[in-house]
């Protein structure tokens, strides 16, 4: 029997560990691990047109799995790409497995042809880099990484020169076997105690979660129910916590409502739950703030914590409840369901297609999709308005998911994420919402879903602009410059390159387009016309924004844009 090469273990390891498939980008120096996985049925290789997307797309299968996936690029060049969708991994905590291709060990210091050094360039964006020099270091090397990616959920990364990956492997098989370990993690008896004390001295409580309340829907609606809590989450707690949730009274931040703004700012105690919520001037000043996290390095990194108490979500609220009383006032929840209700009526209201109105607004795109798509339908979204959209107006019911750069802030996210997540769940239904300006950065891989018969459907909004970035600007009392966009015929594009392209110039288009993109066997894109000029404001507005809008009036009278004056007595500011 021939014997394996370390090209060949590799892949044997990644397949013990569950892998089922790698996304990438072809090179010479991959060639022994494609080449290897070319002969195999229990693993395969995913071919896209820019290795940013493979790992984006890795990034995606893993959120949405909770299982180790895996990306790779060639030597330099190659995995130089995979840098910025690794970033994403890594803040958004999937794991995620990097294979670095490297040049040829022996000139490795030389300056040679593609030459980086991965192990220094990976280092801000994963727990472990480690590049494989010799062939007795496969698989323990690998499966370190494999273990640190999983048990740390983040990205790991191991550079291998092409020309090792070719020589015989010493060890002939891979070395764990095990499942992955899902230990729980609680506060001690002491700890539950004084939380327990907390929480039942208090009247005037609101909940904050995040995606840490993932698995825990069950405890932290009955959580809610004992102490009369409105829940409120962040934009990655929302496909966890939104749904079968009568204590829910939306988010707050940047992109949230004034309802989920007034819970965390007017309550007692501030009970964060699984949350790294960046932004600080979103919390309260005088609460007593209480954080629950898997992580003690993240208490009290974002705001004054209290009382700070570490365990995973499920595991800490099981052993929490029994020690609550259920006597509590619900005039707080009362109040705040009841500014929910009217915020969200007010929202509704925005997203409309009236067909005398010659614009389409974005929120009446994102209102019928919501719709029309199935119950159990995964979506991406770009950063920037088709994030807000998506937060505001997509229903999630337990079944749906949501995917978005939601820590990493990058564009061009959504049909790479798209891809990674129709790839892993060939029978479900997935939709992208993209941006113009995100789907023209990475617009190259609408091709590899032509190739790999993908049945994406890409929703592009089209502004013609980089329409949150515009929106800064005015807030910062700054006219919009460098934000147009000239932009193709999206629909002709995707035709061109073998999709179903449609367009949406009208509101009464919107329906009718969508449905058929939906329907279509195969990938799809559906071009929106919507306003640019859309305000999409935060809950609250400070007195900075209000200045800097005003600055933004007058500097656009003087420019000669007053056709663009917006009128703030008209601006609900709750929005």
């Amino acid at each position: 029997m021939a014997k394996k090469t370390v090209a060949n273990l590799l892949v044997d390891t990644l397949v013990a560990a569950g892998v089922k498939r790698v996304y990438g980008l072809a090179g010479d120096s991959l060639n022994g691990i494609t080449e290897s996985i070319r002969t195999r049925d229990d693993i395969q290789w995913i071919p896209v047109r820019h290795e940013e997307t493979a790992a984006f797309a890795a990034g995606a299968e893993a959120h949405l799995t909770g299982n180790l996936a895996v990306c790779a690029g060639s030597c330099g060049p190659g995995n130089l790409h995979l840098i910025n969708g690794l970033y994403d991994c890594h803040r958004s905590r999937v794991p995620v497995l990097a294979i670095a291709a490297q040049i040829p060990s022996n000139e490795i210091g030389s300056g040679y042809f593609q030459e980086t050094h991965p192990e220094h360039l990976f280092a801000q964006c994963s727990h472990f880099c480690e590049m494989i020099s010799h062939s007795d270091q496969m698989p323990r090397i690998l499966e370190i990484a494999i273990q640190t990616a999983v048990s740390r959920r983040g990205v790991a990364v191991i550079a291998l020169p092409g020309d090792i990956g070719l020589r015989d492997a010493v060890d002939q098989q891979p070395r764990l076997h095990f499942p992955e370990p899902r230990p729980g993690l609680c506060p001690s008896d002491s700890e539950l105690a004084a939380l327990a004390k907390i929480l039942n001295t208090a009247k005037k409580i609101t909940i904050f979660g995040g995606a840490g309340c993932a698995e825990a829907h069950t405890e932290l609606i009955e959580l809610a129910g004992r102490l009369k809590a409105p829940i409120v989450h962040a934009m990655r707690g929302k496909e966890f916590i939104e749904y079968d949730n009568p204590f829910d009274v939306g988010m707050t931040g940047l992109l949230g409502i004034s309802s989920g703004y007034q819970a965390v700012m007017y309550c007692e105690v501030l009970l964060m739950i699984g949350t790294d919520f960046p932004y600080r001037q979103f919390f309260p000043k005088n609460a007593t703030i209480v954080q629950i996290d898997i992580r003690g390095e993240q208490l009290g990194r974002r705001t004054k914590v209290d009382y700070g108490f570490v365990g995973d979500t499920k595991t800490t609220l099981r052993a929490l409840l029994p020690k609550l009383v259920d006597d509590k006032d619900d005039a707080h929840l009362k109040a705040s369901l009841e500014h929910y209700h009217t915020a969200r009526k007010s929202l509704d209201e925005l997203a409309t297609g009236n067909q005398r109105e010659k614009h389409i607004h974005p929120q009446y795109v994102a209102r019928v999709l919501d719709e029309l798509a199935a119950k159990d339908a995964i979506f991406t979204c770009d950063v920037g308005t088709p994030t807000i959209w998506a937060a505001r107006y997509l229903t999630m019911n337990g079944t749906r998911r949501l995917l978005g750069s939601f820590i990493h802030g990058s564009m061009a996210g959504a049909l790479p994420q798209a891809i990674g997540a129709q790839v892993s769940h060939p029978g479900r239904q997935v939709i992208s919402l993209s941006g113009d300006g995100g789907l023209a950065m990475l617009m190259g891989d609408l091709l590899s879903l032509r190739q790999l018969q993908s049945p994406v459907k890409v929703i592009v909004f089209k502004n013609n602009a980089l329409a949150f970035v515009e929106l800064e600007m005015k807030a910062a009392g700054i006219p919009e410059f460098a934000t147009d966009l000239h932009n193709p015929d999206f629909a002709k594009m995707a035709e061109a390159a073998g999709l179903l392209g449609l367009t949406a110039e009208t509101p009464d288009q919107v329906r009718p387009m969508i449905i058929q993109a939906l329907k279509h066997d195969g990938p799809a894109l559906v071009e929106v016309l919507v306003s640019r000029q859309e305000l999409m404001m935060p809950p609250t507005v400070s007195l900075d924004q209000v200045a800097g809008f005003s600055l933004f009036m007058l500097k656009a009278l003087l420019s000669g844009h007053g056709d663009e004056i917006v009128d703030l007595a008209e601006i609900n500011l709750f929005r």
